[in-house]
Parts: C-alpha cells; sequence; structure tokens
C-alpha cells in the first residue's frame, strides 16, 4: 500500500491515491472501487452516496430512458432487502431516520442514504448489496414503467422542459445528449427487463463506481465497512462501453419549434459548449451567471427591464463532452419572438465584443462563490456536488472550484464569449403557445 499523505488512513485492503481539499481518495484493491472520504463532525450524521458512472450518456437507441428506469427498479429489492420478506429498502433505512433517493443524469445516477451516523454500515450493506443484487423483475417493471410513464406526461405539460428537449434533440445528430434523460416514449413503453437487466450487468460494477462518505464517521471504521461490503464483489468482467461518437461540427444555424397549449411565447438559444474539464468551463460559469442571475444581469436588464421579457435566465451545465449554453427569455404580452431573439443575440454578440465590465465581473465571482458555499452546507449537500465533479471525470474539480473561479478574469470569460456566440454552434428554440388542449 502506498501512503503519500500523513492525514491518510492505513488499510490493508486499500491504496491511498491522492488527497485535495480535506477529501482523500482511496481505491479497494480487490476490484478498483473508488472511495472519497471527508470526515466532518459538525454533527452526527453521515452521507453515503455511490455514483456510477452511467448516465443516457451511455445509452442507445431503443434503450433510451434505461438508466432512470433501473434507478427506479433498484429500489424494488435485492435477495437480501425485500418487500417480499418485510426487508424492502425504504423501510429498512427509513427506520434508522435516513433520508433515501437516488438521481439520473446525462452522465452518471447515484445513490444515497443520509442517516445518523451509528447506521453507516447499513447503508453501506445495503448499496453493496443492489450493486450486483437487484431484482429486476417483469413485475416490478410494469408498476414502475407506469410511474415514469406518468413523469413523462407531465414534463409534457411543461412548455419549457419540452422546448429543453427540443432543442437538444435538434442540436445533437449524433451524440446521446440529443435524447432526455427520461427516455422516449416509445423506448420506454417496450423496453423489457431483459434489456434493462443486460444494461444493468454491463455498468453496475465496483469499477464503476465510486462510494462517497460525508460527515461524522471514523475514517478506518469506513474503510472497514466499504471492505467488508464490497470486498467480495467482483470486477466487471468486461470492458465498460462507452460513447464512441463524436457530435461532428455544426456548420450552420439550426431552428425548432414547439407549438402547444399555452399563453405566453419564449425564446431559447442553444450553443455547443465545451467538455467539463476544458480550460474554458470556468470563465463560462462565470459568465452564465452575470448573463442571466439576478435583476443585476445583463439579460435582465437588456430584456426584462425593457418590457421584452418576463423573465430570462443563463444555463451551463459542465458535462463530460460539450454540452449546451443555455439563454432563454419568456416573453412579454405583444412581444414577438423575432424581437426577444434579437435582443437576446445583440446582447451576446456585445458581450464577445466589448467584454464585461469589471465590476459584472466581480459580481458575477461573488455570485458564483456564494451559490457554491450555499450549495455546499451539509454532508448530503457536499456529496451531491462532489457526485457531479465525478461524473464530469475528475473529482479535484469540486475541491479547487472556489480558487478557480478566483482568478476568471474579465479577458477569459470575453475570450471563451467569442469562442461560443457564432451562428455555426447555434440552435434556436421557439414556445409558440396555441389555444385549446
Amino acid at each position: 500500500m502506498q501512503i503519500t499523505d500523513p492525514t491518510s488512513a492505513e488499510h490493508p485492503a486499500f491504496t491511498f491515491v491522492k488527497a485535495s481539499g480535506g477529501i482523500e481518495e482511496y481505491r479497494l484493491d480487490s476490484n478498483g472501487l473508488t472511495v472519497l472520504l471527508l470526515p466532518q463532525a459538525a454533527a452526527p450524521v453521515v452521507t453515503f452516496m455511490v455514483t456510477y458512472r452511467v448516465g443516457s450518456r451511455n445509452e442507445r437507441a431503443g434503450l433510451t430512458g434505461a438508466t432512470h428506469l433501473l434507478e427506479h427498479l433498484m429500489f424494488k429489492g435485492t435477495a437480501r432487502y425485500n418487500k417480499d420478506d418485510g426487508t424492502a429498502i425504504f423501510p429498512t433505512l427509513q427506520r434508522v431516520g435516513a433520508a433515501v433517493n437516488a438521481t439520473t443524469w446525462f452522465d452518471r445516477t447515484n445513490y444515497f442514504e443520509l442517516l445518523p451516523s451509528e447506521h453507516l454500515g447499513l447503508a453501506v450493506e445495503v448499496e453493496a448489496d443492489r450493486m450486483r443484487n437487484a431484482r429486476v423483475r417483469d413485475e416490478d417493471l410494469a408498476s414502475e414503467r407506469t410511474v415514469v410513464l406518468n413523469e413523462l406526461d407531465r414534463g409534457e405539460n411543461d412548455p419549457t422542459r419540452k422546448l429543453l428537449q427540443a432543442l437538444h434533440a435538434t442540436a445533437y445528430f449524433a451524440h446521446p445528449y440529443g435524447h432526455p434523460t427520461i427516455g422516449w416514449r416509445s423506448d420506454v413503453e417496450t423496453v423489457t427487463a431483459a434489456g434493462l437487466r443486460h444494461f444493468y450487468d454491463t455498468y453496475y460494477w465496483p469499477d464503476n463506481a465510486t462510494a462517497s462518505v460525508i460527515g461524522d464517521f471514523d475514517r478506518t471504521d469506513a474503510l472497514d465497512l466499504v471492505e467488508q461490503h464490497f470486498g467480495a464483489i467482483p470486477a466487471a468482467p468486461d470492458a465498460f462501453e462507452h460513447p464512441v461518437t463524436a457530435e461532428p461540427p455544426q456548420a450552420g444555424e439550426r431552428r425548432v419549434t414547439v407549438r402547444q397549449a399555452g399563453q405566453l411565447g419564449a425564446v431559447m438559444l442553444g450553443f455547443k459548449s465545451v467538455a467539463a474539464l476544458d480550460a474554458d468551463a470556468d470563465a463560462l460559469d462565470v459568465l452564465s451567471v452575470a448573463l442571466g442571475s439576478g435583476k443585476s444581469s445583463r439579460l435582465y436588464r437588456r430584456l426584462t427591464d425593457q418590457g421584452l421579457t418576463t423573465s430570462v435566465f443563463a444555463y451551463a451545465p459542465r458535462l463530460r463532452d460539450p454540452g449546451l449554453f443555455i439563454v432563454y427569455g419568456a416573453l412579454a404580452p405583444d412581444v414577438t419572438h423575432a424581437e426577444v431573439e434579437a435582443a437576446l443575440w445583440e446582447t451576446l454578440q456585445a458581450v464577445a465584443d466589448e467584454g464585461l465590465t469589471e465590476a459584472e465581473i466581480e459580481r458575477a465571482r461573488n455570485q458564483v462563490v456564494a451559490q457554491e458555499a450555499f450549495g455546499r452546507d451539509g454532508p448530503y449537500a457536499i456529496a451531491s456536488q462532489l457526485n457531479e465533479a465525478v461524473a464530469a471525470g475528475d473529482w479535484t474539480l469540486y475541491t479547487t472550484y472556489l480558487d478557480r473561479i478566483e482568478r476568471v478574469t474579465a479577458e477569459a470569460v470575453q475570450a471563451a464569449a467569442r469562442r461560443l456566440f457564432d451562428r455555426d454552434r447555434l440552435t434556436v428554440g421557439v414556445y409558440d403557445p396555441v389555444s385549446g388542449p
């Protein structure tokens, strides 16, 4: 075992990898499971989260929505924890006061528990058990399919969500970011338990996962528990399948219109952006806040203050592969889509041509830092944000983020804006409300 940090724990089953910002990374030698530890004794609680490096990015046509459906099915039980034996996962964990859930996104899915520290062992045991022993049965799929279809129906009634989905489907011809995380309806309706079982057997292995332990715990005890419950699980028998299709360069503006019942229209612009580890990604985080966060933002002052929109936002998710940098404006009454689109484009071009003021940069940096600080309040919040860095490909993105944001300059933001705000990267989405159901 190689130990290179004096504060790390020595454990015969683990190799210490590195430490950053108080978080220590270990590798379980028997199967390659990554373990991140962040002890915090502020309150007698702990979060245990398993992040799998699989999401809708890994789904092919015919199996879209598989990660999300599996998220549902993995709560239906395992050989050890199941409703038939009175040991179902939810009530078993909730009896000890645990908050339990899971989430799915483009690049990852996670399963987590926030619970009193003395019950950490139960959370570790449950997650280890469902890593390889989840029931994926036809009878469970039938009920969960209905639940997911209901979720899908709710999304269909949300114009903004539907516009966002149409924008991605239009912007991406080849890459899986073009299909929604919840999946296309026909795939959700027809996927089989056998198909989901194959997906599960492909990706749900310890060497494709990171277990994070955040909160009040003893390092050695936590590593003992992880080794006890995960140690006997073998590594994946085959190499993991990851997308090999890169989105071809966009050559020209694309457009999509969504028409459905509603009152006021909207315009959404999506620019092909950069991957999470790209050198411009931090500047784009600052840029998105400067453009769309609060009443002092550029878009609010240019559009909402001048009566063109009722709301605006800018959104720059950091994904493993290049995602979309999105700006949005909800039309005010008697304002046309063309007027709002022109004002959005004019505002973005002004930033690309002239940059932001030092005051805008300073305000945006402070907002990013404040939002990040609020988002790190407590073991679950920390685990949740750390999990996004894991999905992006480097968990130290989390520990170095605030220092990197403080170093973002006006010149870097303008250079990133020039790189992105190009009509050859642009997809325009329009929500055109119609009367009736």
